[in-house]
C-alpha cells in the first residue's frame, strides 16, 4: 500500500510496516499455493500455528519456513490449539527459541473446540506471564470492551476480537462493540476471525481498525491467491474510506446538485 498522506504509520512493537493485512499460513492444498497466496496478499506479517505447522521443531519435514522466508516476512508465532495459559505459555517459549529470541506472539488461548471462542480468564492469566517475559504479545480475545482494557493495561501490544468465530465467514457480527473497543484503544486494533470475503475486511477498516487477520477467507475461497489479491485492495480501500469520512447517512433523499440558481 502507498503511503497515504496525513495517514499514521501502523507500528507494532517499534517496526513499522506499509502492509494492514496480516494472514495465515494454515488450511492451504500445499505449500506452493501458501507461498502464492501470500504473496499476492502483500501481507508484511504472517503468522504461523506452532503446535501445528513445522518451522523446524520437527527435523526431516517440510518446513514452512522454506517458502515463507523469515527475512521477508515478519513471522508471528501464534498459540492456535492451547486450552489452558500453561500451554500457550510453553508454545511461545518453544516459539522464541525456534525463531532466534524473537518475542512477537499472538496469544490465543481456546475455550472449546466446536466455537473456538477465547477463554479470556486463561488469555488474561498467559498475557500476565508473557508480558512478563518479555514478550510483545498480540491477543485474540472477545469483542468485550472491558476485556481488551483489561489486556491492553496488562501490556499487550495490539488486540485482536473477533469480528465472528473462527473460520465461519459471517464478517462483522457486533460493530458496535467493536466501535467502542477503538474509542476505548491505547493499543492498536485488529480484527482477527470472522471475515469471509473482501466486503468485510473493508467494513473492518472502516470502523477504525489499524489492520486485518485472516486465513480461511483466504484459504478456502475458490481461488485463493485471487482472493488474496483482493483483499489486498479491500484493506487499502477501508483504510482510505476510514480517513476520508463518509457521508452521513440520512431518512430522505437529498439532490445531488445544488438548487440555487436553477433557471426557471
Amino acid at each position: 500500500m502507498s503511503p497515504v498522506p496525513h495517514d499514521k504509520p501502523f507500528t507494532l512493537a517499534g517496526r513499522t510496516y506499509q502492509s494492514r493485512l496480516l494472514v495465515g499460513t494454515g488450511k492451504y492444498k500445499d505449500l506452493d499455493e501458501t507461498r502464492d497466496a501470500i504473496e499476492a496478499s502483500g501481507a508484511e506479517i504472517v503468522t504461523v500455528a506452532v503446535r501445528r505447522t513445522n518451522i523446524g521443531q520437527n527435523p526431516g519435514e517440510p518446513n514452512l519456513l522454506d517458502v515463507i522466508s523469515p527475512d521477508r516476512y515478519t513471522i508471528l508465532p501464534n498459540t492456535a490449539g492451547c486450552y489452558d495459559a500453561e500451554d500457550a505459555v510453553r508454545t511461545c517459549r518453544l516459539a522464541r527459541e525456534l525463531l532466534d529470541g524473537r518475542n512477537l506472539v499472538k496469544l490465543e488461548v481456546l475455550a472449546d473446540q466446536k466455537t473456538l471462542f477465547p477463554n479470556v480468564i486463561e488469555t488474561l492469566k498467559a498475557a500476565e506471564v508473557l508480558v512478563r517475559e518479555g514478550f510483545d504479545v498480540m491477543v485474540y480475545t472477545s469483542d468485550d470492551p472491558i476485556i481488551a482494557r483489561q489486556l491492553a493495561e496488562i501490556g499487550c501490544i495490539a488486540v485482536m476480537p473477533l469480528a465472528g468465530l473462527i473460520g465461519t465467514g459471517l464478517g462483522i457480527c457486533n460493530p458496535y462493540n467493536l466501535r467502542i473497543i477503538l474509542e476505548e484503544a491505547k493499543v492498536p486494533v485488529l480484527v482477527d476471525a470472522g471475515v469471509g470475503t473482501a466486503s468485510d475486511a473493508t467494513i473492518a477498516m472502516e470502523l477504525g481498525c489499524e489492520a486485518v487477520l485472516m486465513n480461511s477467507a483466504i484459504a478456502h475461497a475458490q481461488k485463493p491467491v485471487l482472493m488474496a489479491e483482493a483483499m489486498k485492495y479491500a484493506i487499502e480501500a477501508g483504510r482510505l474510506a476510514y480517513l476520508a469520512g463518509r457521508m452521513p447517512k440520512k431518512l430522505y433523499a437529498s439532490a445531488s446538485s445544488p438548487l440555487e440558481g436553477l433557471i426557471r
